[in-house]
């Protein structure tokens, strides 16, 4: 919990405590050790539940807050509506309908609350189809645009992401923080060589992408100075502007989602698209060193899938047939088992897990 979220909620605590305890002494029993009791544990508890709001509420983002108040507006609007048409019925028919005084304003409560829950509940499951009309002017909502995508630092450093780019599949939704372009120049001044040279790789990449025509790269000023964690920061920006975060960092392969925010990571679209082999096919491959088992040999497809070929060890250095066994889908991407063809009498199914590891 950041300092200025744990600061809001000891302020609002302690005026709580100051309003309820203030309203408690002052009324008729006046100061009173049971008033002053009452006052803090009322005070107490009323701020706990204002913390308690907001855990509940944690993830709901802002353009669902503003569609809920929007909902408000038109339920309170339909609410004070129905009230009305029933006052207006009874009026006329005040012959025929007589009502106690406490059932009407009860009937009155109830349809009040039936029209702002309606409406709320109308505004939110219509939040994608919601618009407001104007003669000759029409304001659509941004959900019927395609989510943004928010880049890490590990993108830039990742020369592929100019080829997909290059592409036209993600123009006009590229968004850049301007906190990691600052934290990529401070990175390119250090005294470690690793460091520096990856951060210039990534500012090249970062110089290519603003080059290409027509990708209309973004930036996003908005900055956590609170969060110094740089993934933090990424993944509460991605939340405020609701866009979705484009990687390249292999470990979050595996996350489908974090604190609501969809992780695209550019490894996995990579797998996604490498070509597909069938049992039966045969290809070509260089055999470039020796596998685990006896007279085994590995060699790489130039998308860098793993190739085991069976019968291949005495083949290092050399360009030969090989027959596809199977394929195997592992977290790093396809492992590819192939027997070389003039060594059929090897034609059983290596260990996967031991080659799994080798990789």
């Amino acid at each position: 919990m950041n300092l200025a979220l744990a600061f809001t909620r000891t302020f609002f605590l302690i005026l709580s405590v100051f309003f309820l305890t203030t309203y408690m002494v002052s009324g008729p029993g006046g100061y009173t050790h049971t008033n002053l009791l009452a006052g803090v544990s009322l005070g107490l508890l009323v701020g706990l539940a204002l913390i308690g709001f907001d855990l509940l509420f944690k993830r709901f983002n802002l353009r669902a807050f503003n569609i809920a108040i929007v909902g408000l507006f038109f339920g309170y609007l339909m609410g004070q509506a129905l009230v009305l048409i029933l006052s207006s019925i009874l009026d006329l028919s005040t012959a025929s309908i007589h009502l106690a005084p406490k059932s009407l304003e009860i009937l009155k409560i109830v349809l009040f609350l039936f029209g702002i829950y309606l409406g709320t509940l109308m505004s939110l499951r219509a939040a994608d189809e919601f618009y407001v009309s104007i003669p000759f002017v029409k304001f659509s909502m941004e959900a019927h645009k395609k989510k943004d995508l928010l880049l890490d630092g590990s993108v830039l450093a990742d020369a592929r992401i100019l080829d997909v780019a290059a592409l036209g599949l993600l123009d006009h939704q590229l968004i850049l923080p301007r906190f990691l372009v600052k934290d990529l120049y401070a990175q390119a001044e250090v005294t470690d060589e690793i460091v520096r040279s990856r951060a210039k790789r990534s500012l090249d990449v970062l110089k290519k992408l603003e080059a290409l025509s027509g990708l209309e790269l973004r930036y996003n000023d908005t900055d956590f100075p609170e969060v110094r964690d740089s993934m933090g920061k990424i993944v509460r920006l991605a939340r405020l502007i609701d866009a979705n975060i484009l990687t390249a960092d292999i470990n979050r392969i595996q996350i489908p989602s974090l604190e609501g925010v969809r992780i695209i990571n550019l490894h996995a679209l990579s797998n996604a698209l490498k070509p597909l082999m069938q049992a039966g096919e045969q290809i070509r491959i260089k055999i470039q060193r020796y596998g685990k088992e006896p007279r085994q040999g590995v060699g790489y497809l130039e998308d860098g899938t793993m190739v085991v070929v069976n019968g291949g060890g005495q083949y290092i250095g050399e360009m030969i047939e090989v027959q596809v066994l199977s394929v195997k889908h592992t977290s790093s991407g396809r492992m590819i088992f192939c027997n070389a063809l003039d060594e059929e009498k090897y034609s059983h199914t290596p260990d996967y897990e031991d080659e799994e590891e080798e990789q």
